[in-house]
């Protein structure tokens, strides 16, 4: 159950469509499907406004459709993220509206899409081959209902690639910024930007970048300000904060732009306008 399903719930029951009873039934029901191998949360979504997330990694195709139909059952929308192709293959044959997001390892299941809210996400990627974790904080923030512009292959070795995509970066509500190698990038992007900016570290590099160590060091020894940063790899944990960051902004301009209109002090009417009286007496001496 969704935030929005439970106030359309106790709308409908505000106005006599559905018993009492309904209701207390509907928030009575377990918030755990327990499935042996898994304990399904079916609360997430009206905790935290989206449904539980299935990390496909280590999950057997029979173990990864199950748990998703029952987070479809319950919320109509499923994102299962590190997937394999015989997970893919698994979901695709159970639920055949399933989308595969190859390059992101993801897979996509809604009955329905959920609205775009305002504003844009930027994923900013160094290089392609960062592009998969890249993919995955994209998708994740797309699905979350949030409008992506993906903005790759702008790393620090060309600046000008950089530089000719600042405008469409600076006008996001949030940017992530994908980078391995020593992860120059963030901090590049920070001293340009004053949004909120997320980094991922990638496990993309030589020798001496130990898996990403190198990248996520980097980051985290930023002189760029404001700059907050992932797990290595982690593109799905960027996608959801900055689904969450831009969430707020949409909600603070839709409860604040009513009472900042009203606050606006009124316009004199034209032709209306008094004159200062006159002053009586000796006019005060010049100096």
């Amino acid at each position: 159950m969704s935030p929005t399903d439970a106030l359309t719930l106790l709308e409908r029951f505000r106005t006599g469509q559905v018993p009492a009873e309904q209701v207390l039934h509907a928030f009575q029901a377990a918030p755990v499907v327990d499935l042996g191998f898994a304990a399904v949360d079916q609360h997430r979504a009206l905790r935290k406004g989206f449904p539980e997330v299935i990390f496909g990694a280590g999950k057997t195709p029979d173990q990864v459709v199950a748990i998703a139909a029952e987070i479809l059952a319950a919320d109509g929308r499923v994102l299962t993220t590190r997937v394999s192709p015989e997970q893919a293959r698994a979901l695709k044959k159970r639920f055949s509206h399933t989308v595969h997001h190859e390059a992101a390892r993801c897979l996509t299941l809604e009955r329905s899409p959920l609205a775009k809210r305002p504003g844009t996400i930027a994923v900013v990627a160094a290089g392609t081959t960062d592009l998969p974790v890249a993919e995955e904080a994209a998708v994740t923030a797309d699905f979350m209902g949030n409008t992506v512009q993906r903005i790759y292959d702008v790393g620090v070795a060309g600046l000008h690639r950089l530089l000719r995509r600042l405008p469409e970066i600076q006008s996001a509500n949030v940017v992530i910024v994908v980078a391995g190698m020593e992860a120059a990038l963030p901090s590049v992007v920070g001293g340009l930007i004053g949004k909120p900016l997320i980094g991922v570290p990638t496990s993309v590099g030589y020798g001496s970048h130990f898996g990403g160590l190198t990248a996520l060091l980097g980051m985290l020894n930023s002189c760029a300000s404001g700059l907050t940063v992932v797990n290595i790899d982690n593109g799905f944990g960027a996608g959801y904060a900055a689904s969450g960051i831009n969430a707020l902004v949409a909600s603070a301009r839709n409860t604040s732009a009513p009472s900042a209109q009203a606050e606006l002090p009124a316009a004199p009417t034209p032709g209306r306008v008094k004159a200062l009286p006159k002053r009586r007496g000796k006019a005060a001496p010049t100096r």
